[in-house]
């Protein structure tokens, strides 16, 4: 896969922007709400965004992949692309918890040149191919729908890894070791978190009522006509934990998730599931076919039975509201951009008087 883009350093952000990162989710009469906001005259408030200064090492180039593949190779590197946006905590969290770490910024200036692309950016590209494209429409045509998106591309300026969403800094070095020791060559990503995974304890999963008991059947759910969320989780795991305890404890979370038919399965486990394509396999082996590289992650399906959009990252409450809502309402139907569709709800919510916090 040979595509580029690049964005010169971005300092600062507009705040005015901020509207197109995450929204929460109001359940009942938005009608009702909003008369009641109206009459009150009140608006709520936007919180939780914060600016980014990018480090000044990243890489700045003249627009063109082929260009920037072959410096990177001749210096021993491959290239790192990071999609961002402005106001965007986990863009802040990726440098100022991530980059700031003296072994993490080592390893990748040691080992990548680092490109950031405004997912919203003018700014123009060029593939290998020729193809000119905007910092918008590159985004949109590589479907980026989470900032920070994080693509590393080898010496031939082929994709070798895709990362949606922030990870903590352990996870994110684990990615950075994986292609910086071009360990492609040998074994699927998969495989290679696989080998790095906790050991199985006698502790269990975290539990939740809206859990379906096995046997999983979810061929057989779809008859329900209600999307399907699959929780890929494991035991030993302090950010499956964090999802429990904090961001799914929300009883407004739990409301919306009701909306689903909801399973958990353990992704280094032999459970017996049937997909909602009708395959019989395993949850070991089903994670692995969906290149499931995380726990948690949470895959959300249509009642078609068709995958639609999954958190695979680490987010907060008002973000893991509105990727939920986004299916659930059938909203993607109509907005293939889950950050346009944020940004809409995050101004409808503000409208009624609710404060959206996207970092909460």
């Amino acid at each position: 896969m040979n595509i580029f883009a690049k964005r010169n350093l971005h300092i600062g952000s507009t705040l005015t922007a901020i509207v197109l990162l995450f929204a929460g989710v109001v359940q009942g009469s938005y009608a009702a709400t909003e008369k009641a906001a109206t009459e009150a005259g009140k608006k709520g408030q936007f919180l939780g965004a914060k600016e980014t200064v990018f480090p000044s090492w990243f890489k700045e180039s003249f627009l063109d992949f082929n260009e920037d593949v072959k410096e990177a190779a001749a210096a021993g590197k491959r290239i790192m692309m990071l999609f961002e946006q402005d106001g965007c905590p986990y863009c802040n969290a990726m440098v100022e918890k991530n980059l700031s770490q003296k072994d993490i910024e080592e390893k990748v200036r040691k080992n990548f040149d680092v490109i950031a692309i405004n997912m919203w950016g003018d700014r123009e590209l060029l593939t290998v191919g020729g193809k000119k494209f905007t910092e918008k429409s590159f985004s949109a045509a590589l479907k980026v729908q989470f900032t920070p998106t994080v693509l590393f591309f080898n010496e031939m300026g082929e994709l070798v890894l895709r990362l949606n969403g922030y990870l903590p800094p352990d996870k994110f070095m684990t990615a950075l070791d994986y292609v910086s020791q071009k360990k492609e060559k040998e074994m699927t990503y998969n495989d290679y978190v696989a080998k790095f995974a906790p050991k199985q304890s006698s502790g269990g999963l975290n539990k939740k009522p809206y859990f379906k008991p096995p046997p999983y059947d979810l061929k057989a759910q779809l008859n329900a006509n209600k999307p399907i969320a699959v929780f890929f989780e494991q035991t030993q795991c302090p950010n499956c934990d964090t999802l429990h305890n904090k961001t799914l404890a929300n009883k407004e979370t739990e409301n919306i998730v009701n909306n689903f038919i909801s399973v958990q399965l353990d992704m280094w486990s032999n459970q017996k599931v049937i997909t909602p394509e009708g395959k019989s396999t395993t949850a070991r082996e089903w994670a692995k076919q969906l290149q499931v590289k995380y726990a948690p992650s949470i895959v959300l399906f249509d009642t078609q039975g068709k995958e639609v959009i999954r958190s695979e990252a680490f987010f907060k409450s008002f973000h893991t509201q509105g990727i939920f809502d986004y299916v659930s309402s059938g909203a993607y139907k109509k907005e293939p951009s889950f950050q346009r569709y944020l940004s809409e709800r995050a101004e409808h919510l503000i409208e009624q008087g609710k404060n959206v916090n996207i970092w909460e």
